[in-house]
């Protein structure tokens, strides 16, 4: 701050005048009337200048200290600015994306980007697009042309073009693999990885159109699929897919992702994948445990996991097991609890009363028996073979592998699963009553499995078919209730009680929903459908950017958790709508370009995001070279 008066006139007014920086906008202004001149002279005061200049030293003080006083007019009768827009828009400005962009800087992506475009004649920063396309994926995810409308709503006020963003998506295609590589390995700067377990998992995303793609040979002119195709969806909907492969850690951190055709088969996408990251991981990081679903344990995958010291933990479907395995599941010999290793046998697991307290804790164990499963066949694998004509066939495998299979049984499981089923029958029984024959269409997995048509033998001569509840098809399904099973090729310790051994394969099986929760993460926090973009490059970036975002969020999620565990008080771990909620509504109001309003309250997020970071963002005011100043420590 300065002294500012009319050194011309022989009276003059003295005002203290601060200088100012908004955006690229720089201007001063008056902010407090010292006094004038006469009237100074009137309250005895001698040197009106010396002590009007004394003034301007305690008010530069006073800024030194966090506090300005300032004189703010306001006019009721001023009209907002007007603008030719259709609708209004909001004037504040977010700064909760500072602290996204905190962790965006320690992985170093401006490098990565100056390297990728030396040799080329860039007139804009793709860092820069890249970092806004992160935030807005996070903050307010919209496609790319929304991202670019809604740019002024972040307090520094990028100004890149539409055709940037477009053109750094394709930087991004053009380099995807040293991309991912770059990501995970800055992040293990960041925050200590733990890839001992590696879990992977697929998932589709559907786009807004009926057709799927299709290319034409240039030289034969044969017709080939494209990248978006039909396939199986859970969401039952008639549009192309593009399938994501994605690794995680066991923290939930991405370690690695691809991208597919949507009738792909899931199987091939694991083994590709996991030859990429073994080259990033070193040393004895690349000795890992795979985990993955019942989807994704093809016999390729368990052999390709039983070599270079890596193993695998999968799950294993009690139906597919051999008529064999599933004599040893049922036969009521072997088992044991889980908690204490003694002695039990299933049918007194289905038996106990369960509302006695004193048997409360039965009801929340398990029963549990280790079998061998050495013949690919017994596990239910399957090969694909060539046979002498040139085709191809799948069939049951001769192969041997060395694998134990951990069969549990759960009373609680099997209540839920025969409660669920009761359910579903009601609701067959209620659609027998107006069952349209000419309609009805049977699936695997809906309340139609349950319904049958009646044989020619069960009817009388000339009636008409009926439908009825397939009996015989609801006993099969009790059978397995509350079984689960889990191949391993990890062998147990000479001298390790079973029952440990178990427990610690259970526990890596059971983190399996942190590769699930990034999936909902992305889908329905960063919207990462519906996609926009129909060509396979712009297609491949979109998820990158995707795969940023939840890089970075997981990161800040896990430093958070850390902060969280030190603290002696107050909240121990703080949920993905806690975090994006606090940085979506962090906004600072602008007031006549003076200092910034804060439009937010305090949480118990921000003062642990603050206590991480130190960018004091739990502040009422914030003059503008504040809040640049901040900025820079960042960028």
């Amino acid at each position: 701050m300065k002294l500012n008066f009319d050194r011309k006139s022989k009276d003059p007014t003295y005002f203290i005048q601060m200088g100012y920086r908004n955006g690229k906008k720089t201007s001063t202004r008056n902010v407090a009337r010292i006094g004038k001149h006469s009237e100074l002279l009137a309250q005895g005061i001698k040197d009106p200048l010396a002590y009007a200049k004394e003034k301007v030293a305690e008010a530069n003080e006073e800024q030194k200290n966090g506090r300005v006083s300032m004189e703010v007019k306001l006019d009721f009768d001023e009209k907002v600015v007007s603008s030719d827009a259709m609708a209004s828009a909001s004037s504040s400005s977010n700064v909760g994306y500072f602290f996204l962009q905190a962790v965006y800087h320690q992985l170093h992506l401006d490098d990565f980007f100056r390297d990728v475009t030396k040799d080329r004649k860039i007139t804009f920063d793709p860092d820069e697009v890249n970092r806004f396309l992160t935030y807005a994926r996070i903050l307010d995810p919209d496609s790319k042309l929304g991202t670019y409308d809604h740019l002024d709503h972040y307090y520094e006020q990028p100004s890149f073009g539409y055709q940037h963003i477009l053109r750094t998506m394709d930087l991004l295609s053009e380099n995807y693999d040293a991309y991912i590589a770059h990501l995970y390995e800055q992040s293990c700067r960041i925050v200590k990885r733990n890839h001992s377990v590696c879990y992977f998992d697929c998932t589709n995303y559907y786009f807004e159109t009926e057709q799927e793609d299709t290319e034409v040979d240039e030289v034969t002119g044969e017709i080939l699929k494209g990248f978006r195709r039909y396939g199986p969806s859970k969401e039952h909907r008639p549009n192309p897919l593009v399938e994501m492969g994605l690794f995680i850690d066991s923290q939930g951190i991405p370690i690695s992702m691809c991208i597919a055709g949507g009738s792909d088969s899931e199987q091939t996408l694991a083994i590709p994948l996991e030859e990429k990251i073994t080259k990033m991981f070193t040393g004895k990081g690349k000795e890992f445990i795979y985990c993955a679903d019942a989807g994704l344990n093809s016999l390729d995958i368990r052999k390709f996991n039983s070599m270079g010291g890596r193993a695998f933990i999968v799950t294993q479907s009690v139906k597919k097991l051999s008529d064999v395995m599933k004599t040893a599941v049922f036969n009521d010999m072997g088992y044991r609890l889980l908690s204490t290793g003694e002695k039990t046998t299933i049918d007194g697991m289905k038996s106990f009363d369960r509302f006695d307290e004193r048997n409360l804790s039965l009801y929340n164990d398990l029963a549990y028996k280790l079998v061998s499963a050495d013949r690919a066949v017994d596990t239910g694998l399957t090969e694909i073979v060539t046979l002498k004509n040139g085709k191809t066939q799948e069939v049951q495998s001769k192969a041997t592998l060395k694998q134990t299979i951990i069969v549990t049984f759960s009373r609680k499981m099997m209540e839920y699963q025969r409660r669920v089923r009761n359910s579903q029958i009601q609701r067959a029984e209620r659609l027998l009553k107006g069952l349209d024959p000419e309609t009805y269409k049977k699936g695997p997995n809906d309340i139609t499995r349950f319904i049958r048509r009646t044989s020619k033998e069960e009817r009388k001569k000339g009636s008409e078919p009926e439908y009825v509840l397939d009996r015989d098809r609801i006993a099969e399904e009790e059978k397995y209730d509350g079984y689960y099973a889990i191949a391993t090729n990890l062998e147990q310790e000479e001298g390790e009680p079973s029952q440990d051994y178990v427990h610690e394969i259970l526990a890596i099986n059971g983190q399996r929903y942190k590769i699930e929760d990034c999936f909902r993460v992305m889908k329905t926090n960063f919207c990462a459908r519906p996609v926009f973009h129909h060509t396979k490059e712009r297609i491949t970036a979109h998820f990158l950017i995707c795969y940023t975002a939840l890089l970075v969020y997981r990161l800040l999620e896990a430093q958070l958790d850390e902060y969280g565990s030190k603290l002696k008080s107050g909240a121990k771990h703080f949920t993905t709508e806690n975090i994006i909620e606090t940085l979506r509504h962090m906004e600072v109001a602008n007031v006549q370009d003076l200092y910034y309003l804060s439009t937010y309250k305090g949480s118990q997020t921000l003062n642990a995001l603050n206590g991480i970071y130190d960018l004091k963002l739990d502040r009422k005011y914030y003059l503008p070279k504040e809040l640049n100043k901040k900025l820079r420590r960042i960028l």
